[in-house]
């Protein structure tokens, strides 16, 4: 883990050694990072149940006269929460930037302290591929038993609820299939002995399906 503030390569915290090349640099998108990081879509819902519940209540106490000026002050204040979490979800995808080289897979995370987690394929034991409804998904990755970065030094750019064995994951990435491809041909042409898998499955009622390479190591 790398504190920098300058970087010779965008996303890298040093120019790449001879013989490693970039095979995919990119972002998380920030509509999927609010979703199923700061659940704003769920967040607004409740917000809208506490403003009609208060406009219900003052309009039953004092008429429909009553119903605008008790709900200017929960709406004002819940358009408002909702708005710093879309800007935070766009801070974070912003100042994220994930990169595959022929030899690693890097992080560069952190919207105000930047860290860069630096994983090299041979510390990767598996990575599991997690599509949903939209076509983007996540792509996280099991580290070797001897190997462990903290769940909240990488959050959000973690698997969710992989408290005891964190897994560091590429979140909300608009083509996570054509990630995962990259992912591993390279993995494969790293270590020949990487055995590839797949097997679809479906997560919680959701439409998704995930994919594991696993390297025979």
């Amino acid at each position: 883990m790398h504190e920098h503030e300058f970087e010779p390569v965008p996303g890298l915290p040093e120019r790449l050694p001879p013989g490693e090349r970039l095979l995919w640099q990119g972002s998380p998108e920030w509509r999927g990072i609010a979703r199923r990081v700061f659940h704003l879509d769920l967040l607004a819902v409740y917000f809208a149940g506490l403003v009609a519940w208060a406009g219900l209540d003052a309009a039953r106490a004092g008429g429909i006269d009553a119903l605008v000026p008790a709900v200017i002050v929960p709406l004002t204040l819940s358009l408002g929460a909702l708005a710093m979490l879309a800007m935070l979800a766009h801070l974070t995808a912003r100042s994220a930037v994930y990169s595959i080289t022929s030899r690693r897979v890097v992080l560069r995370i952190g919207v105000v302290l930047s860290v860069t987690f630096n994983i090299p394929f041979r510390r990767i034991a598996s990575a599991d591929l997690k599509r949903f409804r939209d076509g983007s998904g996540d792509l996280a990755l099991t580290l070797g038993r001897d190997d462990h970065i903290g769940y909240l030094h990488l959050w959000p750019h973690a698997r969710p609820w992989r408290l005891g064995r964190p897994q560091p994951a590429l979140r909300s990435l608009s083509d996570v299939e054509g990630v995962a491809s990259i992912l591993s041909r390279a993995m494969m042409a790293a270590d020949p002995s990487v055995a590839i898998s797949a097997e679809p499955r479906d997560a919680r009622g959701l439409d998704a399906a995930s994919a594991s390479l696993a390297g025979a190591r």
